[in-house]
C-alpha cells in the first residue's frame, strides 16, 4: 500500500505530482512545502508567490503551476497494483544514510522489504563484461558479507551487479537493487527472474515513477544512491571510465569507504581497481576486510584470523604439526589439488603449475581465489603457502 507518515493520500499525491516537475529536486520541493505548509497548498499557490521563492523564477513557477494532483494519484494507483510503496524523507524506513548525501533523493519508490533499507549495507559493483575471476570474487565476497548480516546493494545491471545480488540471496542473505528505471520496466530484460527474486526476498528501489524507461542520465544518478545506501562500497572489476568507478567517486564524495578487489595487471577490467588501490583504496581480499570497514562483528574470523587450526582444535596445542585448517567443501578440483600440494609445504607457482598439470593462467586464477578466501597466502618470489 503506497502510504507515508504525516501525509494523507491527497497530500501524498500532491507531493508526487510536484516531484515529477522537471528539475524540481529535493531542495526545491522542501522550499515549496515549507513556504506553503503543504504540497497540496503549493500546487494551488499563486504564480508570483512561487516565482519569488529562493531558487525559483517565472519558468520554474510555471512548471509547478502545470503540475496536476491526478498525476500523483495515478502513480499511487500503479504502486497499489504492484504492491510497492513510496517513502518520503520523513518516513521511518527512509534510509538515514541517504539523508546525509550531497544530493538526497526527494523520495524513494520501494518494492519488496523496505525494512532492509535500515540495515548495515555494502555496495558491490563492477563490470558488465566481467571475467571468470571477477565472477568468483563477487560470489565469494557477496555471500560472505550477506551471511554476516550485511545487505548487499547493487545496480541490477548484467554482470557483476547481477552476480552480487544472486550470491547474497543464494547465501540466505538480503539484497537491495537500485534501478535506473521505474517499476514495471525490466532492464536489462535478461534479469527478469532476478527482478522477481528481489521483490520476493529483497527490495528494489528507484527515484523514478512506475513505467519510466531508463535513459543515459539516469544511471549516474542511480550510482550515487548505491553508494549512498551503503556504509562501504566495493569495486570488483572496473575498466577506466566505467560506471563502477563513477560509483566509487560518488562514495568518496559522500565520505564513505571505498574498497577495491585487486586483479591481474594484464586484465583491462582490473585496471580501474588496481588504480584505486594504488591511490590508497583498501584492498578487499576477503569478506572480513569489508565487514571490518563496516564495523560489523565477525571480521576477524572471515579474514582468516581468530580461527583455531585443526591441531589446536584436536588438543595438540598451537604450532604442532602442519597448518591443517578445515577444507571447505566447495573447492573446485583445481583448487583442491593446489591445496593438497600446499598443505605439505610452500611452493613456487611454477612447481604448482607442474603439479596440477594445468595452464599457468588457470593456476594463478585458482590461487587468487584461494587467497581471497583466506586459505592461501602469497610469499615473496611468487611462492604460495597455506594461511
Amino acid at each position: 500500500m503506497a502510504t507515508a507518515p504525516s501525509a494523507g493520500r491527497d497530500e501524498l499525491a500532491a507531493y508526487l505530482a510536484l516531484a515529477q516537475v522537471p528539475g524540481i529536486g529535493a531542495a526545491r520541493l522542501r522550499t515549496l512545502t515549507t513556504a506553503f505548509q503543504s504540497a497540496a497548498a503549493a500546487l494551488q499557490a499563486p504564480h508570483g508567490a512561487i516565482a519569488a521563492l529562493p531558487g525559483f523564477g517565472r519558468a520554474a513557477a510555471s512548471a509547478v503551476r502545470a503540475a496536476r494532483r491526478h498525476d500523483g494519484h495515478a502513480i499511487l494507483e500503479q504502486l497499489d497494483r504492484l504492491g510497492a510503496t513510496v517513502l518520503l524523507p520523513d518516513a521511518p524506513h527512509f534510509p538515514a544514510l541517504l539523508r546525509e548525501v550531497p544530493e538526497p533523493p526527494a523520495l524513494l519508490y520501494a518494492w519488496g522489504d523496505a525494512g532492509l533499507l535500515g540495515r548495515p549495507a555494502v555496495g558491490m559493483v563492477g563490470s558488465r563484461n566481467h571475467t571468470a575471476y571477477g565472477a568468483a570474487a563477487t560470489q565469494l565476497l557477496a555471500a560472505g558479507v550477506a551471511r554476516a548480516g550485511a545487505v548487499v546493494v547493487s545496480g541490477m545491471a548484467r554482470g557483476i551487479d547481477a552476480i552480487a545480488h544472486a550470491a547474497a540471496l543464494d547465501a540466505g542473505g538480503a539484497s537491495v537493487g537500485v534501478l535506473g528505471n521505474g517499476f514495471g520496466v525490466v532492464y536489462p530484460a535478461a534479469n527478469r527472474s532476478l527482478y522477481d527474486r528481489m521483490v520476493a526476498h529483497g527490495c528494489l528501489v528507484t527515484e523514478l515513477p512506475p513505467g519510466e524507461r531508463p535513459h543515459a542520465h539516469t544511471f549516474p544518478r542511480r550510482n550515487r544512491l548505491i553508494s549512498g545506501l551503503a556504509g562501504v562500497t566495493v569495486i570488483v572489476e572496473a575498466a577506466p571510465g566505467s560506471g563502477a568507478l563513477i560509483t566509487a567517486d560518488c562514495g568518496l564524495d559522500q565520505g564513505r569507504s571505498v574498497l577495491a578487489v585487486p586483479g591481474p595487471i594484464t586484465s583491462p577490467t582490473s585496471l580501474g581497481c588496481n588504480k584505486l588501490i594504488q591511490q590508497g583504496a583498501k584492498p578487499a581480499l576477503s569478506a572480513g576486510d569489508i565487514l571490518e570497514e563496516l564495523g560489523l562483528p565477525g571480521a576477524a574470523q572471515l579474514t582468516g584470523g581468530g580461527e583455531p587450526s585443526s591441531g589446536e582444535a584436536a588438543g595438540r596445542g598451537p604450532g604442532v604439526g602442519p597448518p591443517t585448517r578445515a577444507l571447505p567443501v566447495d573447492l573446485s578440483p583445481l583448487q583442491r589439488s593446489l591445496w593438497d600440494a600446499l598443505i605439505v609445504e610452500p611452493m613456487h607457482v611454477d612447481a604448482l603449475v607442474a603439479a596440477a598439470s594445468a595452464e599457468t593462467g588457470a593456476v594463478l586464477t585458482a590461487l587468487t581465489e584461494l587467497e581471497l578466501r583466506g586459505l592461501v597466502r602469497q610469499e615473496p618470489g611468487m611462492r604460495f603457502g597455506v594461511s
